[in-house]
């Protein structure tokens, strides 16, 4: 059969990113306390295209993904990306999947069991150069404003927010930990499910630690940064806010040489 993709092309005009976008696939990755944990994500290839050919060969992006799906911790990860380049002819090769990251939580008091939901993301690629991964993990919080509760004399506003946490992997880490991390830095964390105890608790529990953003993405970053294990990392904090129509907003990042 006729190979279009592999036909010449004249125009000497490289492509940057080329593959598949917004795949649906299935896929397997390391669980804290399961072991493993089946989840579904959008799954987005790419790789450089070369002055002088015509196209790329789409199928062989799905046909490396299916190898790689149940394993996807980084030493998989990037092996796959590693096959992506050579089964394409392609000097660099790029990935980024993103996936809800299921964890279940027992409620403060009643000692309920749910399960929350966390919206994830890998972002490798793999080049001659070297390579490079961020995992990034999305977690909703509480947040009760510090100044409402100042200048209040009854209750303070407060608001659902989401801070992103992505770091340069370094040595390993369970996407449990960093949730956990992130939740202890807000005014509370959320919950599935909540018993009228619970509620009560939540509530007084928020109230006592009030955070603007700016406190949220400053108490992240010193947990991180005390790790010491991430060459690179950003923290970003969004509340949603109950009393204007629109959002209060931070973000740091940090280059550290190790």
């Amino acid at each position: 059969m006729v190979d279009v993709q592999s036909m010449k092309d004249e125009r000497q005009i490289p492509i940057q990113k080329v593959g598949v976008k917004g795949v649906r696939y299935p896929i397997l990755l390391k669980d804290k306390t399961e072991q493993v944990q089946h989840t579904t994500a959008v799954v987005n290839l790419y790789a450089d295209l070369p002055h002088d050919f015509k196209g790329t060969h789409m199928s062989r992006f799905i046909e490396v993904f299916e190898v790689y799906r149940h394993d996807l911790s980084m030493p998989n990860f990037l092996a796959m990306l590693r096959a992506i380049r050579k089964e394409l002819d392609a000097e660099t090769a790029y990935a980024d999947v993103h996936f809800p990251y299921f964890i279940t939580k027992t409620a403060p008091v009643s000692g309920q069991r749910s399960i929350m939901s966390y919206d994830c993301s890998y972002e490798a690629q793999v080049s001659p150069d070297g390579h490079r991964f961020v995992v990034g993990v999305t977690v909703p919080v509480q947040t009760v404003c510090p100044c409402s509760k100042a200048i209040s004399k009854q209750g303070a506003h407060n608001q659902r927010g989401l801070v992103t946490l992505k770091v340069n992997l370094g040595p390993f880490f369970w996407i449990e930990d960093m949730v956990a991390l992130v939740e202890e830095s807000a005014s509370s964390d959320l919950f599935t499910l909540l018993k009228r105890e619970d509620e009560k608790f939540v509530t007084e529990k928020a109230y006592d630690n009030p955070r603007f953003v700016e406190d949220v993405v400053r108490e992240v970053y010193l947990r991180v940064d005390a790790l010491g294990k991430f060459p690179w990392f950003s923290v970003e904090a969004e509340n949603f806010e109950s009393i204007h129509n629109h959002s209060a907003y931070a973000i740091i990042l940090l280059n550290r040489k190790i």
